[in-house]
């Protein structure tokens, strides 16, 4: 809130708020900035207070104005934000880029969008309210005494020596890896140790395979919405990204096929359990499909199960139906364990694993022993599996609270409510309004960020977890009808 009082003028405190954002990225480079008599109704302040902080802002650099459009994020000299395709690449890549209804054109970008934005606004610590834009659940809900138990049992001097002072496995630790084997076939994935590689996290994993199976100009098929660190992920890496569209059986079939005609992707990258944002899980009809797209045109599929903790076992995975032969698993304890504990893992085809494990020595050399050993331990004793029920009985209750909120405020969803996250319509433009939200000290996920192209959107992914007060969705919904 600007204070009168401060030692700064009200100028100089919002000219600060809006460079902070900025400079956070939780203001997109190319976003536009409210208009001044916008501003000056939603902050309270004269337009000429607004007025003299754009000039402020102008001046720093950070902003440009636009003659009768308004003030808009400056891009930076790194070229961050969305582009379209060079017509030159339009032209190389056939008659299908060029649009065919929506379903048939590449995205490329200059730089990783605005998809740390979120992540920076998770470190920044934006306030000490329940954030619902999380990608992880409370701390109060992970604290566990088994974490430490484990750890401590592989801290003595003998155990310590034995692992720390050496290079740990390449394929990392083989009593984690016995353990993932083992829990895999829970879910009905058939994975032998050696066809398992510890990872610092899933998205290590997810990028090791990129790294190993693309090169720069290869085509992805990737979901959308989809996780926008996916999306930057695969463009900082050169690929052409080609969207699906995420329905709730599955990725757009018909799209999937034309894509793979026209393109002849590598790869095609799917969360086909709990899919991120809209919780949908992928049925067999759809599964079986995919796969015989993937033996017809040659591409390899990545199932990230990375909400594999929250999902019941027996939901439709592509690993499973494949038997590991064009699909590679990714998984990962974070979400469910610690967000500290980047321990993630893949799973691959026996004739994949070394050139996979190659990429992970370039990359890393070894993962952590010490993490490894003490999760290994942590699986064996079933406190992973007690702890993930826990979990899953705490996250019902809050959902089934937070979907009694949400539609008592007037709010629906887009999607059934299942998992961590909601896929949840507002009505109004969510990149707007998560500036609004930003004010009263809540950080928001809006729809854009799931989007190859950051387009408007009117919906927003909430955490279940965190959107259990009642003042949150009173304050989403004066703000919406104020939209």
């Amino acid at each position: 809130m600007l204070m009168k009082s401060s030692a700064q003028s009200l100028t100089e405190q919002l000219a600060a708020r809006f460079a902070q954002r900025i400079r956070d990225r939780l203001l997109a480079p190319g976003a536009r900035l409210p208009s001044v008599r916008q501003c000056a109704q939603q902050q309270g302040v004269s337009p000429s207070t607004v007025v003299g902080a754009y000039d402020q802002l102008l001046a720093q650099g950070l902003v440009e104005a636009r003659r009768n459009r308004g003030f808009f994020v400056r891009e930076s000299s790194t070229g961050t934000g969305p582009v379209q395709p060079s017509q030159s690449a339009l032209a190389d890549a056939g008659p299908a880029l060029a649009g065919n209804a929506g379903a048939a054109s590449a995205v490329q970008h200059r730089a990783p969008l605005n998809a740390t934005a979120l992540i920076r606004g998770m470190f920044h610590g934006i306030s000490d309210k329940p954030q619902p834009g999380m990608g992880v659940l409370p701390q109060e809900w992970l604290q566990t005494t088994f974490l430490s138990s484990a750890v401590r049992r592989y801290c003595n001097a003998k155990d310590m020596n034995a692992f720390s002072l050496q290079y740990g496995e390449p394929a990392g630790d083989a009593g984690l890896r016995r353990a993932v084997s083992h829990k895999l076939k829970a879910v009905s994935v058939q994975a032998a140790p050696e066809q398992i590689i510890t990872t610092v996290g899933a998205t290590h994993a997810l990028d090791i395979v990129s790294r190993t199976l693309l090169r720069a100009g290869d085509y992805v098929m990737v979901e959308e919405p989809g996780w926008a660190v996916e999306f930057a992920r695969l463009d900082a890496l050169g690929m052409r990204i080609l969207p699906v569209p995420r329905r709730a059986d599955g990725p757009d079939l018909e799209v999937m096929a034309r894509y793979a005609q026209a393109h002849a992707p590598k790869l095609f990258v799917s969360v086909s359990v709990l899919h991120n944002p809209t919780g949908f899980s992928l049925n067999p009809a759809s599964a079986h499909r995919i796969l015989q797209l993937a033996n017809e045109h040659n591409f390899h599929v990545v199932e990230d199960d990375t909400y594999s903790h929250f999902a019941p076992v027996h939901a439709t995975r592509l690993c499973a139906l494949d038997g590991l032969q064009r699909t590679i698993y990714v998984g990962g304890f974070a979400k469910i364990l610690a967000p500290n504990w980047r321990v993630g893992y893949l799973a691959a085809p026996g004739n994949l694993v070394e050139r996979l494990l190659d990429t992970k020595l370039l990359s890393t050399l070894t993962t952590p022993a010490l993490l490894e050993k003490a999760l290994a331990w942590c699986v064996e004793q079933g406190q992973i599996r007690r702890h993930a029920e826990r979990i899953r009985q705490r996250l019902d209750g809050a959902r089934s609270r937070s979907v009694a909120l949400a539609q008592a405020h007037g709010f629906s969803f887009a999607a059934e409510p299942v998992g961590i996250f909601g896929w949840l319509e507002t009505g109004v433009d969510t990149d707007a309004l998560s500036q609004r939200m930003l004010d009263e000290g809540y950080l928001l996920a809006p729809g854009a960020l799931f989007h190859a192209q950051r387009i408007p959107s009117s919906l927003m992914r909430i955490n279940f977890s965190t959107t259990q007060e009642p003042v949150f969705w009173a304050t989403l919904q004066r703000l919406c009808a104020e939209q």
